[in-house]
């Protein structure tokens, strides 16, 4: 048994009943027996026990008084993953299938994608079991706050900087910063995906979406392809789809489908932008609400969304969301490239059946590292009071995505797997990483 296999195995033990965060590292510690091969200090530093075990994993109670005046209380997690390489940094998620489990794998994968954008940042990640969906907003910023009084004692601009994610947008950030700078009485940038007048950056809205769009186009320039006439599907209909979708469509693409936790929707002539956005962002509505805009669209409440003939799939909503029916599905439509907008939106099987059948594939710890890149951008501007343009921040973005796709493409050439991006992404995280945890000692 290999060093990896040992501690995987041990890593499973240590972890029972939390099956998202075993599928994360089962995911990419075989892949890393290559570097400890190469490197056999790092099993003589035990970096494997340490990289799979968070520094901390702080879980508390969020109360809050519902617009009935009745006492409600949810769970929340914030887990400081790895700080070897600068502060923790990854967002919070709101979201009734939120667990220790969820909030771990989350936190794992934030390290290596952090890692990847050659930012000087940890993994971290957070959230509650709470559900935004049909609360009002004084119910959310009674949440917001209450989180917020637990949370803050472990934020800090040179510590531990969350951002948004599901059911986390400028709304929630501005209530949680809001009482952030109420109890310490300072304006320090400790949350990002704030609102533009107040701290907020140009380009963070757009970044996750236009990041993803930005590694798509390099894998398609690899075969000697762009995105001009092809055919793509998009699942969810959040920041990250809507605006993957819009470069997507920028860049010549035809984008077909959408969806939401209710079911998907297919426009064979493609999809109208405007309608998604006003059925989300301005009614906060339900996909199925776009056939008001087109009749002519199709409103599947069951099926796979991956059953739509494309040549791109663009996964942007949850985790697991493609599995293997899905990919066999990809597979017998003629998709060939398929890229993660959502954090490990593939399962095994899916990943396996992709490899098998030779469509270029990029995990989302590289494909969806826009929105980090953009928060430390956030960060950077919180630090010296300077705001930046948007095309600045546009140009910054598309060269972190086109490095990134660089650095995956030929670690993963250099280990001898050529056109494996996932096994790229996993050492070429964990290299920088692992450098400085045995630089700095048995901390």
């Amino acid at each position: 048994m290999t060093y990896a296999e040992r501690v995987l195995e041990q890593a499973i033990k240590n972890n029972p009943g939390e099956p998202e965060f075993q599928q994360a590292m089962t995911e990419i510690l075989p892949n890393l027996q290559l570097v400890i091969d190469k490197y056999p200090e790092y099993e003589e530093a035990g970096i494997l026990e340490r990289i799979v075990e968070p520094e901390r994993l702080i879980s508390f109670r969020v109360p809050w008084v519902d617009d009935k005046g009745k006492v409600q209380v949810n769970k929340a997690y914030r887990v400081q993953f790895n700080g070897a390489i600068g502060p923790y940094k990854g967002g919070l998620r709101f979201h009734p299938s939120v667990n220790a489990s969820i909030i771990k794998f989350l936190g794992f994968e934030q390290t290596f994608k952090n890692s990847l954008t050659g930012l000087p940042i940890g993994g971290g990640k957070g959230g509650s079991n709470f559900d935004p969906k049909g609360k009002s907003d004084r119910e959310i910023m009674a949440f917001c706050q209450s989180l917020m009084t637990e949370l803050y004692k472990y934020l800090g601009a040179d510590t531990d900087v969350p951002a948004g994610d599901i059911g986390v947008g400028a709304r929630e950030i501005g209530y949680m910063f809001g009482q952030y700078k109420r109890i310490t009485g300072a304006y320090r940038g400790v949350l990002t995906g704030k609102n533009i007048i107040y701290g907020g950056s140009l380009g963070r809205t757009e970044a996750t979406g236009y990041g993803l769009v930005y590694m798509t186009e390099k894998m398609l320039e690899t075969k000697g392809q762009t995105f001009d006439g092809k055919t793509v599907a998009v699942s969810g209909a959040g920041n990250v789809a809507t605006y993957a979708a819009k470069k997507c469509m920028e860049l010549g693409a035809k984008v077909v489908t959408m969806s939401d936790s209710g079911g998907y929707i297919y426009d064979a002539d493609g999809i109208n932008l405007d309608a998604v956005c006003e059925i989300k962002e301005v009614r906060r509505g339900r996909i199925n609400e776009y056939l008001e805009f087109n009749k002519n669209a199709k409103y599947y409440e069951k099926g796979l969304i991956w059953s739509v003939p494309c040549d791109i799939a663009l996964p942007c909503a949850t985790q697991n969301e493609l599995q293997a029916d899905g990919a066999a599905e990809l597979v017998k439509n003629g998709c060939k490239f398929v890229a993660e907008g959502s954090n490990m939106s593939t399962t095994p099987e899916a990943v396996e059946i992709l490899h098998e059948n030779k469509i270029f594939y990029a995990p989302g710890k590289a494909a969806n590292a826009g929105g980090v890149s953009v928060s430390v951008m956030e960060m950077s501007q919180n630090a010296s009071h300077i705001p930046w343009s948007f095309e600045k921040v546009d140009s910054e973005l598309k060269t972190i995505m086109c490095n990134i796709y660089a650095a995956i493409y030929e670690t993963a050439e250099r280990y001898g797997m050529k056109d494996n991006l996932m096994a790229g992404a996993n050492i070429a995280g964990f290299e920088k990483v692992a450098k400085a945890m045995l630089m700095q000692g048995a901390v």
